[in-house]
């Protein structure tokens, strides 16, 4: 698979792959756990798919020293994703056909300027149908990314978009936490109803409503 000016983008195996908290004790109560391994086990395979694209995009951009730009540019698609519940679920929707997320995409492309680069890029994963990890690949090309400057990458998973001050307060929090300049990879989840979720390597802090909510509810079983 070839990318921009012909230089390979993704190897032929590579396209065609298949597809502790705060507040809360370390142990996990059963049902709670099962449905925290089923999300790892999902996790897991995102990370696996979006490997091979985020260091394929890594690479290329490394190559023509334009690491900072593409990286901006894939979270300001991110930030678009995170805004359009409907963008979101187009992305995500296994009923959508590969050929109509091109489509769309190409338009959606041509609308807000991608760079040709990020636009080959991001066509090419819609082509494979791997849409549906575009969040996970960008999350993996932005810890490569941080990495490559000596940072670190951290998943923030909020109910709504967080302002640039609470992403100042976060980012210096967890600067003074883990030693080390953060990078944030955002997300949105609406069913958090409030509070944080944020990993940082295979940490997980998690302050979030649903979570304690959760807790809750399960006392409340064991109780009854």
């Amino acid at each position: 698979m070839r990318g921009v000016s012909g230089r390979p983008l993704l190897s032929r195996n590579e396209a065609s792959e298949s597809p502790g908290s705060l507040g809360f004790p370390n142990e996990c109560r059963p049902a709670l756990c099962k449905g925290e391994a089923a999300l790892a086990a999902q996790n897991s395979v995102l990370v696996q798919i979006a490997r091979p694209y985020a260091s394929a995009l890594f690479d290329l951009a490394r190559s023509e020293n334009r690491l900072s730009d593409i990286e901006a540019s894939l979270a300001a698609f991110l930030r678009l994703s995170g805004e359009s519940e409907d963008f979101s679920r187009f992305l995500r929707s296994p009923a959508i056909s590969s050929d109509q997320k091109s489509r769309a995409l190409d338009a959606i492309l041509d609308r807000i300027g991608t760079d040709t680069l990020l636009g080959n890029f991001l066509r090419l994963v819609a082509r494979n149908g791997r849409l549906f990890a575009l969040t996970a690949i960008i999350a993996e090309f932005r810890r490569l990314a941080a990495a490559n400057r000596g940072e670190i990458a951290a998943d923030v998973t909020s109910a709504v978009p967080l302002t640039r001050d609470q992403i100042a307060a976060l980012t210096e929090a967890l600067r003074s936490r883990v030693g080390k300049t953060v990078t944030l990879n955002e997300h949105i989840d609406p069913s958090l109803i409030g509070g944080l979720q944020v990993k940082v390597g295979s940490q997980m802090i998690d302050s979030s409503l649903k979570t304690k909510l959760s807790a809750m509810k399960m006392a409340m079983k064991e109780v009854g």
